[in-house]
């Protein structure tokens, strides 16, 4: 679980790491196996065939099988184990149920599977006797007739051959070969850390110029060496990267394009829009004396050339934003006096309840100041209801103004989305631009603005830093 937690570099070394050290291991495994069977099974061939030529040199007396006579003498037992001990080793002797010791060996000390086996053929074994490592030859003694008919003798030999001298070279073969291995993990970790790095340096410069491009340096690129899969793999990344070049190009000039029409059509729109005030002016006044249809015909009129004005008024607002031309002009104003203005100006003062402290102080722009306010407080005459209140004060590191009305609220889907341009809530009628707007002179400020549903209504916080 924690290796999945490493980083590339610790994996890739992990991994080099545990190959080469579990190959080495098993080389050496192997060849030690492969060494000691070897260096055992030419010592067993060596002692077997010793004793083999020792018993057939026995003169069993013709005719004796040693029952009738009793058992052999102890004299010949002596001479027996005598010319079977080679290399220091011992030699058990049992004739039917007689045994003969050699010291402190005794049949005890041989295993089961060759006291069974021992009247029929010749087998091996290798144990442990006394702290030492013994190899136990069994052989059976036969007795050759005149006839060349080789007939049991009721004797079995049990000899001892020590591996004293195998498990001392057998130790000394463990030592190099654990020497090696230590050897091995020292080139392992270095190939492991020299190919890491071959690896991953191509991999950090991708990131780097991955991050590059998330930067916006779209014009990043990375040279591409050899013909391996990194270098496909870097090749793939200029491509894309300059696909993506291309295409924000285009779009960067389409939106260009695009905020220019709408600042060259608000514009344009404001010199006949401002004849088209005028004349409604004038027509606002003799409404009253028109017949009825004339008159709400009028005010239809009136009421629509209003909406375009504030729609013109938006559209070059929001241009301002989008070509960076929008700019801050602080001063330390009062802010019950900014709130009472923009109420006062618009016609609200009678319809929005003001909790506000005289004395309040702030350094804002006024002018954004108002139109934060209006957009807020229009929005919440609009679409909620009264009493719509307006609270300000101030806040550890900076003023916070709300605007609350008590209305049937905003959707909970629409909430995220109010402040987005052109976005109207469920049954909105407006532009989509008054909240986006307001929140962009809030952020000029380097601000915040929220929206969060009450019961009844909606509340709107916003936060302006100190300055």
């Amino acid at each position: 679980m924690r290796l999945m937690h490493t980083g590339l570099r610790g994996r890739l070394v992990i991994a080099f790491t545990l190959i080469a050290v579990s190959a080495s291991a098993l080389v050496a495994v192997i060849g030690y196996e492969l060494v000691k069977r070897r260096v055992i099974d030419r010592t067993e061939q060596v002692a077997v065939g010793d004793v083999r030529d020792i018993i057939e040199g026995i003169k069993v007396p013709v005719g004796a099988r040693w029952p009738g006579d009793g058992p052999p003498a102890d004299t010949q037992i002596a001479a027996l184990q005598r010319s079977l001990r080679a290399r220091n080793g011992r030699v058990v002797v049992r004739y039917e149920n007689y045994v003969y010791p050699d010291g402190d060996f005794g049949m005890g000390d041989v295993p089961a599977d060759l006291v069974t086996a021992s009247a029929r053929k010749t087998m091996t074994a290798r144990r442990a006797v006394q702290g030492r490592m013994w190899l136990v030859i069994a052989t059976p003694v036969w007795r050759i007739e005149p006839i060349g008919i080789a007939r049991p003798t009721g004797m079995s030999v049990f000899a001892f051959v020590p591996l004293t001298e195998e498990e001392r070279l057998l130790d000394d073969l463990r030592r190099p070969l654990a020497a090696a291995g230590a050897v091995m993990l020292v080139i392992a970790l270095a190939v492991a850390l020299v190919s890491a790095r071959r690896v991953l340096l191509p991999v950090r410069r991708l990131g780097s110029a991955a991050r590059a491009l998330g930067a916006g340096r779209l014009n990043t690129r990375l040279p591409v060496h050899g013909q391996d899969e990194l270098a496909q793999l870097t090749a793939t990344f200029n491509d894309t990267a300059a696909a993506l070049e291309h295409s924000v190009s285009e779009l960067r000039s389409l939106e260009a394009m695009s905020r220019r029409f709408v600042a060259d059509v608000s514009h344009e729109l404001r010199t006949p829009l401002t004849a088209m005030t005028a004349v409604a002016d004038m027509l606002s006044e003799e409404a009253d004396r028109l017949p009825t249809e004339p008159a709400a015909a009028v005010r239809l009129v009136l009421r629509e050339i209003k909406r375009l004005r504030t729609l013109v008024e938006q559209l070059i607002e929001t241009s301002r934003f989008d070509s960076g031309t929008a700019t801050l002009n602080t001063e330390s104003v009062g802010v019950a006096d900014v709130i009472d203005d923009c109420l006062e100006i618009r016609g609200w003062s009678d319809r929005v309840e003001v909790d506000v402290p005289r004395a309040l102080a702030f350094s804002a722009d006024p002018r954004r100041l108002d139109v934060i306010l209006a957009n807020l407080v229009g929005n919440a005459l609009r679409h909620g209801a009264p009493p719509v209140v307006v609270t300000a004060r101030r806040v550890p590191g900076g003023l916070e103004v709300k605007v609350r009305d008590h209305g049937p609220g905003i959707p909970p889907a629409d909430l995220p989305h109010v402040f987005n341009r052109f976005y109207k809530a469920s049954g909105g009628d407006g532009s989509g631009l008054g909240l986006s707007i307001a929140r962009a002179n809030v952020e000029l400020h380097g601000g915040t603005v929220s929206a969060r549903a009450q019961d009844p209504g909606v509340l709107f916080t916003v936060w302006l830093p100190g300055r």
